[in-house]
């Protein structure tokens, strides 16, 4: 599936010249006798004077433990940076090797990379190609469309897919997660908010101690829907070794339960979501909160590091998944697929934002997936970093020294989660990622109103008293999640409400705790995180701070009314 303004696919289904082989390919492009290998080359969008386009390698002969693959361009193109291969070009001869992660290629196996290229004049498909020096022979070959010429657009269910899921649409409202507003005290002022519905185990495909499930939310969306669009916003949140880095939201299923998640957990959720039925809603799916995040930070080489998180990435089973649910739900026309992507006290330091866009890229480009499975990313999760810090910016300077010296800021490049979200989709679109792609924000408890809200700039005495009388985010340590004293509602969900940002969404919703303050026996495979423990003195990733949790919280997703509560008076903007 293609979320780009344009999709120009030109197919090349190449035969490497070996005696006796042959290949007949009808209209549907079957091959009718054994293939040693087929190299897939598609133009994925294409301008005046440059392109973008993605290559996958499929190996039908024996297994490979390193490849190469070499073309030459008939007219001026230049390969300007590409993703998952070693790209040289000498001319226009083109080489791409495997990355040091991809080089292994079974028979039967595929493997895919990207570049963006310049041009000028025509941009002529490649006429052949080679495989570790054996020469394919194009059967037969589409021809150069032009630049004026943009090719078939990617139908959404309304109509063009590649824009912004969120314009001109209302968004659910959870009617579960309605009731329970409603019935607080002062409840009824946001119980009519679109929320995002958590699938964060197999049995809630089918609803958990009767409530709705999948296919009963889709049917009330098509209720509320009425003749306008409609956007569903689902969370997909069930990977094997789940959140490796925190006990609270562990899941049901173990490190190697990879097949589980899929034939279980994502081939029943897309069977669902295919429905025809269906077709006319837009759905939005946000892919498993924390998982690639995980693999960045905490997975080796940090004081951070978990034992579950090596585990998941040597095992590769966070980006099999991740790679399967792209690939699945991006098959889904009406499916908008948002990869989670950490928020800004988590990702924003460029040691950290490089290695997670290049994740994001690898993910995106192997095991089935492309990047046109991807319509955009989210921040801020379940988080509570807010939108903008009105008050001071990450350039300030107090007596010459940067605000990036203060004990809050801790030399981060960002200080709120727009800066970081716009910074970071330009870091993806120069990695290969569709130029369309939009971003999220979850805006559900980032406000921080309320009496403690400062009103202006803090005092120029040292950088630590300018930040921490400046910073509306009152957090003890930017690295704690669960369950915050003195958070509040934040931007209500609004659609485009900034340059790179599809929406505020609430996907997190308020009043749905974050994890247990103690040890609380249950069958959802949740433990008990001492992050979520107010008497907790910390640990690297809150600097060893107290953890700033609420207290007498239940677990993880069930319904927290004190919590609720504060949200709605620490509101920013308030409620009336």
């Amino acid at each position: 599936m293609s979320h780009t303004r344009t999709s120009l696919l030109a197919a090349l289904t190449l035969v490497a010249g070996l005696s006796g082989t042959a290949l007949v390919v009808g209209q549907a492009g079957a091959a009718t006798s054994a293939i040693p290998c087929t190299v897939d080359y598609k133009i994925q969008s294409q301008w005046d004077t440059g392109f973008t386009a993605a290559v996958t390698v499929t190996n039908n002969a024996a297994a490979r433990s390193g490849w190469s693959v070499k073309w030459s361009y008939a007219g001026n193109q230049k390969i300007t940076n590409g993703w998952n291969a070693k790209i040289s070009q000498n001319g226009a001869d083109v080489t791409a090797a495997n990355e040091s992660y991809n080089g292994a290629l079974p028979n039967g196996g595929s493997v895919s990379f990207g570049f963006n290229g310049s041009y000028s004049g025509a941009n002529a498909i490649p006429g052949a190609f080679t495989l570790d020096g054996v020469t394919c022979n194009v059967s037969s070959g589409p021809t150069d469309p032009g630049p004026t010429d943009p090719g078939p657009t990617d139908p959404g269910p309304t109509g063009p897919q590649a824009g912004n899921p969120y314009s001109g649409a209302k968004v659910y409202v959870n009617p579960e997660w309605s009731a329970k507003a409603a019935a607080e005290p002062g409840g009824s002022r946001i119980a009519n908010q679109p929320t995002a519905v958590w699938l964060d185990r197999i049995a809630a495909i089918n609803g958990v101690n009767g409530g709705m499930g999948l296919r009963a939310h889709l049917d009330e969306a098509l209720k509320q829907k009425g003749s306008g669009d409609l956007v569903v916003q689902l969370v997909i949140y069930d990977l094997p070794g789940r959140d490796c880095a925190a006990l609270a939201s562990n899941g049901e299923l173990g490190p190697n339960d990879l097949d589980k998640y899929k034939s279980q957990y994502i081939d029943p959720i897309a069977s669902i979501i295919s429905d025809p039925k269906y077709a006319g809603l837009r759905i939005a799916t946000v892919i498993e909160p924390d998982s690639l995040p995980n693999l960045v930070t905490n997975a080796g080489g940090t004081p951070t590091t978990t034992d579950a998180c090596v585990t998941m990435k040597s095992n590769g089973n966070y980006e099999k998944g991740v790679s399967y649910a792209l690939d699945k739900l991006g098959a889904i026309p009406n499916v908008y697929n948002y990869i989670d992507a950490g928020h800004h006290g988590w990702l924003g330091w460029d040691s950290n934002l490089g290695p997670a866009v290049q994740e994001f890229a690898k993910v995106a480009t192997t095991n089935g997936a492309s990047v046109h499975d991807v319509a955009g990313f989210i921040v801020n999760t379940a988080n509570y970093s807010p939108v903008k810090e009105p008050n001071f910016k990450v350039t300030d300077t107090v007596n010459g020294q940067t605000v990036r010296q203060s004990k809050w800021v801790d030399w981060n490049q960002y200080v709120d989660e727009q800066s970081f979200a716009q910074a970071m989709r330009d870091k993806l679109v120069a990695a290969g990622f569709d130029s369309g792609i939009g971003m999220l924000i979850d805006t559900s408890r980032n406000g921080w109103g309320g009496s403690a809200r400062p009103t202006g700039p803090g005092p120029q005495t040292s950088v630590d008293d300018y930040v921490n009388g400046s910073r509306i985010d009152r957090r003890i340590h930017a690295g704690n999640w669960c369950n915050q004293s003195g958070a509040g509602l934040g931007q209500r969900p609004t659609a485009a409400p900034a340059a790179g940002i599809d929406a505020y969404v609430w996907v997190k919703p308020p009043g749905e705790s974050d994890g247990a303050s103690s040890a609380v026996p249950n069958d959802e495979g949740k433990g008990f995180d001492r992050m979520c423990d107010p008497t907790y003195g910390g640990n690297a990733r809150n600097g060893n701070n107290p953890t700033g949790a609420l207290p007498n919280a239940p677990l993880a997703g069930h319904w927290f009314s004190a919590q609720f509560q504060q949200l709605m008076q620490n509101a920013y903007p308030p409620l009336s």
